[in-house]
């Protein structure tokens, strides 16, 4: 039950700053579950980082449907967009989930350590770059869809920290940059979680109630207490100064890497 209430606790966390914040809930559940799973005795350590990036993306499954109905509603989405760049995600996230499968927990872990530097580090100097003033050809969306997918899937992100900067560098406006990102993550988390139950299938290491490098209770706990906070986060967004709370969290992220580096090194 103790774990239970912290999956639970996990999702509270991540879908209250994803909604307060904007960001994607899988920077806090990622490392969180690295928490969580070394308390586990039935977890080995060299598939705690697997387990924690293919159960951060099942539960984006659950996330995404109502984000993107919320920001369909409000004309939010550019489904041009979605729809020029999921076909290389689905690839991308599918041939990352392969890549994955390949790689220790030592370095998947580096691997995002170095990318909650990058985040926080943008998250920090707000930085965005130049708009363009036209949408990109289609090879200029299969290549960023194909990036954007592949390290998702590396992470265990719907993939909002690289979509919307790339929607801005593409012209689009915040508001509908943040709505197309949501259903973007769509395709994100079905293909990354369906690679990771393929690569995972039959590891004799897997702990019970595991579908490949999917973990059922963890998933089922985050998003259901996920779904129920991050609209609160997104109502206290309109009466705090989320600003300077990203930069707070950027500082946050940059401890959480400095953790999870020194937990490689030792």
């Amino acid at each position: 039950m103790t774990i239970l209430f912290l999956y639970i606790l996990c999702g509270a966390t991540a879908g209250f700053l994803s909604g307060l914040i904007g960001i994607g809930g899988g920077l806090v559940v990622v490392p969180l579950l690295n928490m969580i799973f070394r308390l586990q005795n039935d977890i080995p350590q060299e598939l705690i980082m697997h387990l924690a990036v293919g159960t951060s993306l099942s539960s984006i499954l659950f996330t995404a449907i109502s984000s993107t109905r919320s920001h369909a509603r409000m004309g939010g989405v550019l489904w041009k967009y979605v729809l020029g760049l999921s076909p290389a995600i689905v690839v991308g996230t599918l041939c990352a989930s392969w890549l994955a499968s390949r790689m220790s927990t030592s370095g998947l872990r580096s691997f995002f350590v170095v990318f909650l530097v990058c985040i926080a580090t943008q998250m920090l100097f707000d930085f965005y770059p130049h708009p363009r003033k036209t949408m990109p050809g289609r090879t200029a969306l299969a290549a960023a869809g194909f990036t954007i997918g592949g390290v998702s899937s590396l992470v265990g992100l719907g993939g909002g920290s690289m979509s919307v900067p790339f929607l801005r560098w593409c012209g689009v406006e915040m508001r509908q940059a943040v709505g197309t990102s949501a259903a973007i993550s769509w395709p994100i988390a079905i293909s990354g979680t369906a690679g990771f139950i393929i690569v995972g299938w039959g590891d004799p290491l897997l702990p019970a109630w595991s579908l490949g490098y999917v973990s059922l209770p963890a998933t089922l706990g985050i998003a259901c207490s996920s779904v129920f906070f991050a609209p609160l986060g997104a109502k206290l967004a309109h009466t705090l100064p989320v600003p300077v709370l990203r930069r707070f969290f950027a500082v946050f992220l940059y401890v959480t890497a400095g953790e999870m580096l020194w937990n490689i090194l030792h």
